[in-house]
């Protein structure tokens, strides 16, 4: 007997081979970094379901951009706190909203060294906590939602946001807010539309950094974890209304869908890494369970072999490190 003629495991036999010959590779430029900046406060504060990340205040916010430019990171997601919320967000459009303030002070910190991008929801605004304006059933009203949406829309261009993300799940929504932007003198804004997401158990970690003051659910608008086609309509639907990448959220549990939208979009395809995919790990390697940056690293990885572009990850910046 001579034993197998292909031999699969020549080409892991180094360090040195396996990285020459690696299908999938993961750049800094391909990852962006989710901010958090709370109104009123001048320290950061800690986020106790995920260790590592905080509220910034406003100084912390810019010097945390710059370090994330610094490291290479392709931009940066910024999500506002306000201190006052109210039935139909009003903070969201203020020139003096919190959101509005953070993207300019970073913007003026860093420049075009990242793409700075920021989150067009009324979540965090509302003090029902949902991503639209309610109905007088208390159900959420989408057409007018949409119009709230235009006005945020217009407010973070001005601003100076470069990419706004567009993640409350109404319909229309792509349509509705690049309508307002060409209206309004910001043809070269772009839009980001979360085409792709999904009612998940996996935000929980998210809702105490912002501190939600949700009522219910969010399945009336958010996508049902078992529908797969459904996510592909939806990406196809804001393609079609003019969004310049799409999004598919969580990551983790909807890797088929991300894959059939990287298979036909025309656009890129980004995948959000949600909190609780972070926390996750962060609690099985503090308790010794798994190896921490192993299990980063192929967390991230498995996201980019599915089809993603880029990916919204709490790790961008500690794992842009690595990477270099």
């Amino acid at each position: 007997m001579t034993g197998p003629s292909i031999r699969p495991r020549r080409l892991r036999a180094t360090p040195a081979m396996r990285r020459l010959v690696a299908e999938t590779r993961v750049h800094p430029a391909e990852l962006v970094l989710p901010m958090f900046v709370r109104e009123g406060i001048r320290e950061p504060v800690p986020i106790s379901s995920m260790p590592g990340v905080v509220n910034h205040s406003l100084d912390s916010l810019r010097r945390a951009a710059v370090e994330a430019a610094e490291a290479g990171v392709g931009g940066v997601m910024l999500f506002g706190i306000p201190e006052h919320k109210d039935a139909i967000g009003s903070g969201a459009t203020a020139d003096d909203g919190i959101l509005n303030l953070a993207t300019r002070a970073v913007v003026a910190e860093v420049g075009d060294a990242v793409v700075v991008q920021t989150d067009l929801c009324l979540d965090e605004f509302t003090d029902h906590g949902h991503c639209g304006v309610l109905a007088a059933d208390g159900s959420v009203d989408n057409d007018a939602s949409l119009l709230r949406y235009r006005d945020m829309g217009v407010a973070q261009a001005a601003a100076g946001s470069q990419l706004l993300g567009l993640s409350g799940m109404m319909d229309g929504q792509v349509a509705a807010v690049r309508d307002a932007l060409d209206s309004n003198s910001f043809a070269g804004t772009a839009i980001l539309g979360y085409a792709a997401k999904y009612a998940s158990a996996f935000y929980g970690p998210f809702r105490e950094a912002v501190d939600s003051s949700l009522v219910g659910d969010r399945r009336t608008y958010q996508l049902d974890a078992g529908n797969r086609r459904e996510g592909l309509r939806e990406v196809l639907l804001d393609v079609e209304e003019g969004a310049d990448i799409v999004m598919v959220k969580p990551a983790m549990s909807f890797l088929d869908v991300l894959a059939d939208a990287a298979a036909v979009s025309p656009v890129p395809v980004w995948a959000y890494q949600v909190s609780g995919e972070y926390a996750m790990i962060e609690a099985a390697a503090a308790n010794g369970w798994i190896d921490r940056r192993r299990a980063v690293e192929e967390s991230v990885v498995s996201i980019k072999r599915a089809g993603a572009d880029a990916i919204l990850s709490y790790w961008a910046v500690e794992l842009a490190g690595w990477l270099r």
